[in-house]
């Protein structure tokens, strides 16, 4: 009888030695509770696989990013064998975690139900209940084929592999194939199998919590040309605590949804008539977008920009020299034939702002040279990923490009960057971290060398901030490398604001010069800059991140005047005009409705400011101050009222 190996391995910095057969479970000497899998050699692995000699192993925690993943990836399984038990027609599609939960796609005859998820998520829990084992098993191309005969797009995955994409990946990878039986904890009986990498939970027992969401039409690997599946989305955490603030979490961020915010409080709609994607602001929409355009304006001219302006159309000519319709043609809205040439709807401004550069010889003196325009620009986005205004098909870009030597440019970047978490600090938001896209291996152009200059200067740009950086590998465009500034909003939730990328390419690929001090001709660097991203898309998150309760400078109706009767309109009319030659957006509310009613419409209304005003406030020249939180203030004097009102409004803060 050979004798059993000893393997040696490390945990926490300590070498072990360990007879041939233990598992990753048994070093760690994991439950499937708070540790839920393993990582040997940057790979995640089950806690029922052997470890192998000269592993490096640490502990998966349920409750870290890759933890919450697998018990997610998990549940998933859990979803689609509960499925394919009620509804045994049902084909697998995918079934990958995501953030926040999972979802799986399944080939149905009809869409499902709330009452079908009512069904799925009960026979979800008996599953759970029984603690079934994951256990892998790995199989060959023709074996897996064999097996999944009656599953499709099981098939379709299995040729595509090596070559699937990120989502797509959880099951078929570029090495062995695998499948995931989960057998009977008593009896071993298979109970369900499906074709995955792993890694899983031991036992449907470690899934804590869980709860499906809703569920919705998905194309088949998000191709329109593909058919629709039905697609159930859910969520799992790694304890039941964790799972109710998410729960709690969404209820608040319902309540703060900009699209019901927006119709309630009459800031803009999306009329059928115009297509998916196209907003339209109404007039308080309007003030407030005037608003936060004008001060960005203003804060711009202060930093010694140049306000440019470039049409929206241009002939296809100018993306073919930039290298968008080599890169971003799915991105953009298909051409139009005029006079024998081809126009495109521009989805980027910078190719025009490097022929505004170009139009003349330039020298080193002119530079830095801040290029600044609220361009509009339009980008197809497929249907499935059209959402309010944080993802739209007609967007204005408050977009900037700098063009600076090679000397000035990491002076320039450090000052943008500081600008921008300035400017976005004016608006409410204080809570950043940053984010560093890197060059994406297939989709670039320019020299390595380039590339890593770029992506090493904002690296130290970004460091200088002292905020948390977070590395975005291969997520850069295909002309730079850029740095992403990441807001949380009162809520906690992370949204991507300002990005300003480096760029040697293009000014290559333009021929842009400038005249240096030793009289030879140069290329400048250009930096690519969007403060807010887009104007819609910051409006959006503005209105989620105050609720619709816009600070006072913001508001579009900064005070509205509530006469107690009829009678005390006049005086208040008096007010409003005072207030109106200071500035302030005022209104009298003189219509037929009781004192309490005009109260409660300015409150779901969202005005900051109410003026409350009856006999006794006319006889001594004052109002009664009322604020939207319920708090009011009695008797005091107009001018003082409007001087609080101005004051608020000059120093933009929240009431």
């Amino acid at each position: 009888m050979s004798a059993v190996p000893e393997l040696r391995v490390t945990l926490a910095g300590a070498e072990r030695v360990v007879p041939g057969g233990t598992t990753y479970g048994e070093v760690l000497d994991a439950d499937g509770r708070s540790v839920v899998a393993a990582r040997a050699g940057g790979e995640l692995r089950d806690l029922a696989a052997p470890v192998s000699d000269g592993d490096v192993i640490e502990p998966v925690e349920a409750g870290s990013a890759d933890g919450r993943a697998v018990i997610r990836h998990s549940t998933a399984h859990v979803m689609a064998q509960a499925v394919q038990e009620i509804f045994p027609e049902a084909k697998l599609g995918i079934g990958p975690p995501v953030e926040n939960g999972f979802y799986y796609d399944f080939d149905v005859a009809a869409p499902f139900t709330p009452d079908d998820l009512k069904r799925v998520e009960k026979r979800m829990r008996e599953i759970v209940k029984q603690g079934q084992l994951f256990s892998r098993r790995p199989v060959s191309d023709e074996a897996a084929r064999e097996e999944l005969a009656g599953e499709p797009y099981k098939l379709e995955l299995i040729g595509l592999k090596g070559g699937a994409a990120d989502e797509e990946s959880v099951e078929v990878g570029a090495g062995q194939l695998t499948i995931y039986d989960n057998l009977d904890a008593k009896t071993g009986e298979l109970c369900w199998k499906d074709l995955c990498r792993g890694p899983h939970v031991p036992s449907t027992r470690s899934i804590p919590a869980f709860k499906l969401m809703r569920s919705g039409g998905a194309y088949w690997r998000g191709s329109e040309k593909n058919p629709q599946l039905q697609r159930i989305y859910g969520t799992a955490w790694e304890s039941r605590e964790k799972q109710d603030e998410y729960l709690h979490l969404l209820e608040e961020a319902e309540k703060r949804d900009h699209r019901k915010l927006g119709a309630e409080l009459d800031l803009f709609s999306f009329p059928d008539e115009l297509g998916s994607g196209l907003p339209v602001f109404h007039p308080k929409g309007g003030v407030i977008r005037k608003l936060m355009e004008d001060y960005s304006r203003r804060r711009h001219e202060e930093a010694g920009y140049s306000f440019v302006n470039t049409p929206h159309i241009t002939k296809d000519h100018l993306y073919k020299v930039s290298g968008h319709l080599d890169w971003y043609a799915d991105g953009m809205f298909p051409p139009m034939e005029l006079e024998g040439a081809k126009y495109y709807l521009k989805p980027m401004n910078c190719p025009m702002h490097n022929l505004i550069f170009r139009a003349r010889g330039r020298s080193y003196r002119e530079l830095p040279l801040r290029m600044f325009e609220f361009g509009t620009v339009y980008r197809y986005e497929k249907s499935g990923v059209i959402h309010g205004l944080t993802r739209v098909r007609g967007l204005t870009q408050d977009d900037a490009h700098i063009y600076c030597t090679r000397e000035q440019m990491r002076d320039e970047l450090a000052s943008l960057l500081r600008f921008v978490l300035d400017l976005l600090r004016d608006y409410g938001l204080n809570d950043f971290y940053l984010e560093l896209s890197t060059k994406d291996p297939v989709k670039f152009v320019g020299s390595d060398e380039d590339w890593e200059e770029a992506t090493q200067t904002l690296r130290e740009v970004a460091e200088s901030e002292k905020l948390e950086l977070v590395l975005d590998p291969g997520g850069a465009a295909f002309y730079g490398p850029k740095i992403s500034v990441q807001a949380r909003d009162a809520i906690g939730r992370s949204w991507q604001m300002s990005t300003i990328q480096l760029d040697f390419n293009l000014p290559q690929r333009f021929e842009l010069e400038y005249q240096s001090a030793d009289g030879s001709r140069q290329r400048p660097v250009m930096i690519h800059r969007a403060l807010f991203g887009s104007i819609e898309r910051f409006f959006g998150v503005l209105v989620e991140h105050y609720a619709g309760a816009f600070p006072p400078w913001l508001a579009p109706v900064q005070a509205v005047c509530i006469p107690i009767a009829e009678a005390h309109a006049p005086y208040l009319q008096d007010v409003a005009k005072k207030a109106r030659e200071r500035g302030i957006r005022i209104e009298v509310d003189a219509s037929d409705d009781r004192m309490q009613k005009k109260i409660r419409n300015a409150q779901k209304a969202k005005v900051p400011f109410m003026l409350l005003a009856g006999d006794e406030d006319i006889a001594n020249g004052a109002i009664s101050f009322r604020f939207r939180n319920g708090e009011q203030k009695n008797g005091v004097p107009v001018d003082q009222a409007l001087n609080e009102i101005a004051d608020a409004i000059e120093r933009r803060v929240q009431v």
